[in-house]
């Protein structure tokens, strides 16, 4: 008994597990081919329940309010051509003309009896044609006679024959609305041309409503660029204006945190470069001598450093966006590279304008390509701009950056041990401005293997 029980949990637990599986995959599966933007599944969430209620009364009133008025219709004029059968079987003389007038004027019927006759052959049964159905069964039930109808060949008209007697015909000739519910497209009509409507309106206010969110996203876009956004005002709904308000008051913070940042780091350096000009001159009173050719050293290499973490701290935040052109700058790289006696190719592909601070962006492209000359002897940079992406690959064959180290080079002041010696004779800010030139532009800065034998950097920033 304890085996049995313990079989059926492993099953159970076995067909949970599945279950989950399937329903993974079709979550997965409608994720997929679900809109992803607010504005097409706000209009979802507004069309699928307008549908659905659409589908259910259309069925509701198809199934019971059509079918039950088209039976009542059809019972009617069932009676009317029983009454006729009686009339026209109690006139054993066979003057029918005053049955015919009465049919004409009083039941809207046009019938004629004929002597002898035959029935036609079944015609095939319509499909989706309620009143072929409901009108057979009623003659049927009524009548008990053999008949014929034809409700599909004048659309206008219905035509029955019945076999009177064995040996004569009545053919009545009613009209549709008569025996059927023609003012169905009617209710269509209306229903279809009020969801229209509506489906109007919502997609008016949805707009105004999705139009706000959008303008917040692209200011929060273009500040995450480093781009001044003077005319954004929170607009729309009251919880998309408290999300503007916010936005609004972490940029003034961000923005203001800046300005105190930048305000002190010039007193500092104010401050700093005074103190360094009496040592550079209190040295240079003191003469030439070798025991002070280090002190000399030390206060030039205190300057550098001082300079690279004023122009870290400053990340270029004051440039204004505009436009530069991928190949002016490769020009420049290439001339550059002349200089130092390096090999550099270059390529781009795409739209050769983009909009970046050019002065932060050149100097980012040029710290990067400066690192790969001065360990390197052969040197590529791959420049490609699509329409979301601008992507800058350097690559080089030099000794590289072992795997482990890539991150922190990243880091402020870090300096490597190995043979690759970042900025060995800087300030050990290079990197550390690079990506934060990228960050500021929304973008990155990594670094990986590279095809040459050496390091890949590599610039992803929106285009």
């Amino acid at each position: 008994m304890a085996s049995y029980d313990f079989l059926r949990r492993d099953r159970l637990r076995i067909a949970a597990k599945v279950g989950d599986g399937y329903w993974k995959r079709a979550t997965r599966w409608m994720r997929r081919r679900l809109p992803m933007g607010l504005y097409a599944r706000s209009l979802l969430i507004v069309i699928i329940p307008m549908v659905l209620l659409q589908s259910v009364v259309a069925f509701v009133f198809m199934e019971r309010h059509w079918q039950m008025v088209t039976q009542r219709l059809s019972a009617a004029v069932t009676s009317d051509i029983a009454a006729v059968i009686d009339l026209i079987s109690a006139e054993p003389e066979g003057d029918y003309a005053d049955i015919i007038r009465i049919a004409r004027d009083r039941l809207s019927l046009n019938i004629s009896v004929e002597p002898d006759g035959e029935l036609p052959a079944p015609r095939p049964k319509p499909f989706f044609e309620i009143l072929d159905q409901i009108l057979s069964e009623e003659i049927s039930r009524q009548i008990r006679l053999p008949f014929w109808i034809d409700t599909v060949g004048n659309s206008n008209l219905v035509e029955i024959r019945i076999k009177i007697d064995g040996d004569r015909i009545l053919r009545v000739y009613a009209r549709r609305n008569q025996a059927y519910a023609s003012n169905t497209h009617i209710f269509i009509v209306w229903m279809v041309g009020a969801s229209l409507v509506l489906l109007a309106i919502a997609i008016l206010f949805l707009r105004g409503q999705i139009r706000p969110i959008l303008t917040l996203a692209k200011a929060a876009e273009s500040f995450g660029k480093g781009q001044k956004i003077d005319d954004f005002s929170p607009r729309g709904a009251e919880e998309i204006r408290r999300a503007g308000l916010a936005f609004i008051q972490m940029r003034e913070r961000i923005e203001r945190q800046i300005e105190q940042r930048t305000a002190m780091l010039t007193g500092v350096s104010h401050d700093l470069r005074t103190i360094l000009t009496r040592f550079k001159l209190q040295l240079a009173l003191a003469g030439t001598s070798p025991d002070l050719d280090n002190l000399n050293q030390d206060v030039e290499d205190m300057q550098s450093m001082l300079e690279g973490y004023l122009a870290f701290a400053r990340g270029e935040a004051e440039e204004d966006v505009g436009q530069l052109r991928l190949n002016d700058l490769m020009i420049r790289l290439e001339a550059e590279a002349e200089l130092h006696g390096k090999a550099l190719t270059t390529s781009v592909e795409g739209d050769d304008l983009i909009r970046v601070r050019p002065n932060a962006f050149t100097r980012l492209v040029a710290n990067l390509a400066s690192n790969a000359y001065r360990y390197a002897n052969t040197v590529h940079i791959d420049a490609r701009h699509s329409g979301k992406w601008l992507t800058i690959t350097v690559d080089d064959d030099g000794p590289g950056i072992p795997e482990r180290s890539r991150d922190d080079v990243f880091k402020p002041f870090f300096r490597l041990d190995e043979a690759r010696n970042l900025d060995s004779s800087g300030t050990g800010l290079g990197l550390a401005i690079a990506r934060d030139i990228a960050r500021s532009h929304g973008g990155n800065v990594t670094l990986s293997d590279s095809p040459l034998g050496g390091l890949r950097a590599m610039i992803r920033v929106p285009a």
